[in-house]
């Protein structure tokens, strides 16, 4: 079974840093375009960066310059470095992938994790 799984969650005051991890298990061949995503109370689901399995990325307005997002296909992983940290970013944040093929050639569209909270304190 393929599941993706988050870490690196966690309270950290306004100006900190956090990185998040997300690592992909299961009998996969290949992922394609990972991503992180965050939901806040009473918003909508939204997208905060996200990068191809050739390594373009795209980020949201809101936190060009202060998260970086990276992968490591080795270990079928993707990495969210979170600096300069607000109370806005105060989020679940979900990892995603838009497709993974696993060895069976099973074709898993728009996989999620199961997310892990950011609290930024004032």
């Amino acid at each position: 079974q393929v599941q993706l799984v988050e870490s690196g969650g966690g309270l950290v005051q306004a100006g900190g840093s956090l990185r998040l991890s997300c690592a992909a298990s299961g009998s996969i061949r290949r992922i394609n375009a990972m991503g992180w995503y965050r939901q806040a109370p009473g918003k909508q689901r939204e997208l905060v960066a996200r990068i191809t399995n050739g390594g373009s990325t795209n980020y949201a307005d809101s936190v060009k310059g202060r998260f970086t997002i990276s992968r490591d296909n080795a270990k079928i992983t993707v990495y969210l470095q979170m600096n300069s940290l607000k109370p806005e970013d105060t989020a679940v944040y979900y990892c995603n992938s838009d497709g993974i093929i696993t060895d069976s050639g099973t074709y898993l569209a728009n996989k999620w994790g199961q997310g892990t909270q950011v609290t930024v304190s004032s």
